[in-house]
């Protein structure tokens, strides 16, 4: 009989020629277990997912309730179901004006789907503006605003009118004109290795889009949900967006993603055509009921509180001749080694050792440290631990 890693790699539509094939059996807490039953500390979160951890018991709770309710019902926007709309009302309330209109969805790439529409349909206008180095999903549209050769070359072409800037960069902010609709740029540039807005650039950037009429469309997506230090993101730059993507960390290990804007923008897309956006499965209800009883328990708990102190501790800890630096936004690190070659050898030995760690999509030569909100302070000196063991090792290898 066949093993379940050879039917995976038979049956399951692959992404790359090198999967981790981790076989996990099941997960608790900060842990994932392997198909021995050994332990690993997942330091990633299943890439910002789970920031309260694996099956946290407040979204089992809501999830077998909401199981006991119903499951799908009717598209999007038709009914109105509980958990769609108390998440929505305990989003619009942790958010500052002008944010009030949660359009509720599968995942991350399809907030950004549905943030670009909106963006065009309000406006009027077709261009839109990225970043260099910025991941918003893989889809048609939200791969277009991606500027790498190598990921959009082979599925072009591509949607027309996106221009792109340099993040941090006020030069390049004269790039946005009054033919802009949007600019979408990450709060934190996640998959560039964790790059922070610096010296006011988010100001500039929120003010050269109110002189030309462009809405500013800030993805949350991996820095949002406490991960950086506050609810979202943004809130640290003094600024607010006109439209919020959010996913991944929402909803505590569900599916689910949203795009949030004033009810003024958003209604844009309730005629001229009726239905502008629709989805089948967006805001699923067992997935809105997860989200909220996460968005819940990161608001009442003292999780994001600690972020700062948390991060600090792995700084404290993370001294190597190998790390060339360590950059943060809170609890997205990124641990900065020589190449590829080194960092895939450290993951490697990571993994064997008992903890989960990964490379960013635009700087493989850092690791990818952004564990459940949930760690404490032993289980950061383990996982620092075996991350300095695992460096030593490589490091005695290639001497």
């Amino acid at each position: 009989m066949a093993s379940l890693r050879q039917l995976f790699l038979k049956h399951l539509a692959p992404t790359s020629a090198f999967p981790l094939l981790f076989e996990v059996q099941r997960a608790e807490g900060l842990y994932l277990y392997d198909d021995q039953g050994r332990a690993h500390i997942d330091l990633i979160a299943g890439i910002g997912v789970s920031a309260l951890g694996h099956r946290h018991p407040r979204v089992l709770a809501a999830i077998q309730d909401q199981c006991e309710r119903y499951l799908h019902t009717m598209v999007y926007g038709e009914y109105v179901l509980a958990p769609q709309v108390e998440l929505a009302q305990l989003l619009a309330e942790q958010l500052p004006d002008p944010l009030d209109s949660v359009y509720l969805v599968n995942s991350g790439t399809e907030a950004t789907e549905g943030a670009m529409k909106l963006a065009k349909r309000y406006t009027g206008r077709a261009e839109i503006v990225a970043c260099y180095n910025a991941y918003h999903g893989s889809t048609q549209g939200a791969l277009s605003l991606m500027n790498s050769e190598v990921f959009t070359q082979p599925f072009r072409p591509l949607l027309p009118g996106i221009r792109h800037i340099e993040f941090n960069d006020p030069a390049d902010l004269s790039t946005i004109t009054t033919q802009t609709a949007a600019v979408v740029a990450e709060t934190v540039q996640a998959e560039w290795g964790v790059r922070r807005p610096e010296n006011g650039y988010l100001k500039a950037l929120r003010q050269r889009c109110d002189e030309t009429g462009t809405l500013l469309i800030l993805d949350e997506i991996q820095a949002g949900m406490g991960r950086t230090g506050s609810l979202f993101a943004f809130e640290q730059y003094g600024i607010v967006p006109d439209i919020l993507l959010l996913a991944k960390g929402l909803g505590g290990g569900m599916p689910i993603g949203a795009f949030v804007a004033a009810r003024e923008v958003m209604a844009a897309l309730s005629f001229d055509p009726i239905l502008g956006h629709i989805t089948t499965f967006g805001g699923h209800p067992v997935s809105a009921a997860a989200a909220l009883a996460t968005v819940r328990e990161l608001v009442e708990s003292d999780l994001i509180q600690r972020v700062a102190q948390k991060s600090d501790r792995f700084v404290e800890l993370l001294q190597h001749p190998s790390i060339r630096q360590v950059r943060r936004a809170g609890l997205l690190m990124a641990v900065q080694l020589d190449d590829f070659d080194q960092v895939q050898k450290v993951i490697a030995r990571c993994i064997a050792k008992g903890l989960i760690t990964d490379w960013f999509l635009f700087n493989d030569r850092s690791l990818r440290i952004a564990p459940p909100l949930i760690i404490e302070d032993e289980q950061i000196q383990t996982a620092c631990q075996i991350i300095l063991e695992a460096l030593d090792e490589v490091a005695r290898e290639a001497a």
